[in-house]
Formats: structure tokens, C-alpha cells, sequence
């Protein structure tokens, strides 16, 4: 990793958030691209900063609960989750699956509120806070679908496809996959995968769009496993997660947060036509 000081410390927290236990010095300073004794020297900074914490018996450092306290208290002064739960709670009793939000965040959807609507038996339930693979989650796919090829292209790109086994066996590994999805995506006003993020998994999502300027504020998504959201099953529910999206869209002045986002989205609205 090439650039400033900041830019390493940001990376080793980014490196850092993936594993659990920890890593070992060697595996930081490799990750950034920068000499084991630079990096000892910027672990140590963020050790003494709280950030991280050193654990000199097993050799590894590992984030602290800082990170989780400032995430935490910005997402509460946002207002999204007091603005959009009565509504996401809603779609998980009906559904009987978990239901996420997420928002569009620059090159990002991150997934910031859910509910979960599953009774006791097979749940389906990712973290909160992770950033979706857009190549492969009806969430993407629906944010992707609002916009032109090319700019769903330069998003997938600049985050990838993921190998082939990280994902399910439907996962798009194509160009022309994803684009066939992103055009079914488009003809039913919302998107919807099977097996693809995660085999034995399906979902669907539809997009959050400002409705003067059609921006996508986020995603508001329905998943669980394929053994009961079979396709009969998502197209039925289809329609309450549309209606999901509208009344999420409507509310959006609670959250200044998710306002500001549409001076950060205006220039990726729909190019297939201003409402659809």
C-alpha cells in the first residue's frame, strides 16, 4: 500500500477488521506494502491510541472496541435505524426472514439496520455493518440496476468478482452474467439471486430512491434460506418489499444522513430514463 501515514493506519484498521483473533506483525506489514519495522512503529501509535490492542503471548495485534463505540454512536446521530425500524420490522413479520437496510455510500452499500423476522429453525443472519458484494447480492444488484451498465461496471470492477468458491454456485463470474441479471433486475423493479451469495441462500432487494431526484439512497432487502424463499415465495413478497422501499424513501427527511446522500448519488441516477 502506497501514500500517506493516514492512509497506512486506515489500511492496518481495514486489515485488522477481518480477523477476529487478530494478525501477526509480518501479516500487517505485508498487507501494506511497507518495511515490519515501519509497521511495528505504526501499530504501536494505534496501540497507544486505543485502537489496537497487542497481545505479546500470541504475537498478534487486534482491533480494540473503540472502532465499534464511534460506529455505533454515529450511526444513533444519524436517526436512520429510529427512521427506518417500525418499517423494517414490519417487512420481517410478514416475511418471516431477516430484512436488511443499507445505504449507498459513495462506491459502497454498507448495511446499517435489520430486522429478523425468523422463527426458531434455519436463520439466515449476516453481519451488520459489512459492505455488499455487489457482483452477487440481490442488495447490489438492485442498486446496480438504477444505474447504466458502464457506471454498475466501474463499481464491480473497482471491487471485484471474488474467486469463484468465496460466494455460491450462482454467483455471476461474468460480465455478461451480471449484466443478464442486472436487465431481469430492471424488467421486474426489483432484483433477486439464488445461490449466489452463499449457497443455499436467496434473496431480494429493491432500491431506495429519492422521488424527485431518483437517487438511490440504499437498499431494503428480504433473505433467508432456499428451502422457504423459493421463487414462489419471493415473487409473493415482492410487492410488500417495493412498498417497503417507497415508505423507507418517504422518511428520509428523519435523516440527515441519508440526505446528504443524495448530493453524494445525484450524478449516478438511472441513465435508462428518469422514473424507471
Amino acid at each position: 500500500m502506497t501514500g500517506s501515514l493516514l492512509d497506512r493506519a486506515l489500511g492496518a484498521l481495514e486489515y485488522l477488521s477481518r480477523f477476529e483473533r487478530g494478525a501477526p506483525l509480518q501479516a500487517v506489514a505485508d498487507d501494506l506494502g511497507m518495511p515490519k519495522s515501519g509497521a511495528h512503529r505504526l501499530l504501536n501509535d494505534l496501540v497507544r491510541l486505543g485502537y489496537v490492542h497487542q497481545d505479546q503471548a500470541a504475537g498478534r495485534y487486534r482491533l480494540t472496541a473503540r472502532l465499534l463505540s464511534i460506529a455505533f454512536r454515529h450511526l444513533t446521530a444519524t436517526g436512520i435505524v429510529d427512521a427506518a425500524q417500525p418499517a423494517l420490522d414490519r417487512l420481517a413479520r410478514r416475511s418471516g426472514e431477516l430484512v436488511r437496510l443499507s445505504v449507498t455510500d459513495g462506491d459502497r452499500q454498507t448495511w446499517v439496520a435489520k430486522a429478523q423476522g425468523a422463527r426458531p429453525g434455519l436463520i439466515f443472519d449476516p453481519q451488520m455493518g459489512d459492505a455488499a458484494q455487489l457482483s452477487c447480492m440481490a442488495t447490489g444488484h438492485a442498486w446496480l440496476a438504477c444505474l447504466s451498465n458502464e457506471e454498475a461496471m466501474r463499481l464491480v470492477s473497482a471491487q471485484g468478482f471474488g474467486s469463484a468458491d468465496a460466494f455460491g454456485p450462482s454467483a455471476p463470474q461474468t460480465v455478461g452474467d451480471l449484466l443478464e441479471a442486472l436487465e431481469r433486475a430492471r424488467s421486474l423493479g426489483y432484483a433477486t439471486v439464488v445461490d449466489s451469495s452463499a449457497p443455499g441462500t436467496s434473496a431480494l432487494a429493491a432500491a431506495i430512491r429519492h422521488p424527485v431526484t431518483g437517487a438511490v439512497l440504499g437498499t431494503v432487502s428480504v433473505g433467508g434460506p432456499s428451502v422457504r424463499l423459493t421463487p414462489h415465495r419471493i415473487e409473493a413478497l415482492a410487492p410488500a418489499v417495493k412498498e417497503t422501499a417507497g415508505e423507507l424513501a418517504e422518511c428520509r427527511a428523519a435523516s440527515g444522513y441519508l440526505m446528504s446522500q443524495v448530493e453524494a448519488a445525484a450524478p449516478l441516477r438511472l441513465q435508462r430514463g428518469e422514473g424507471g
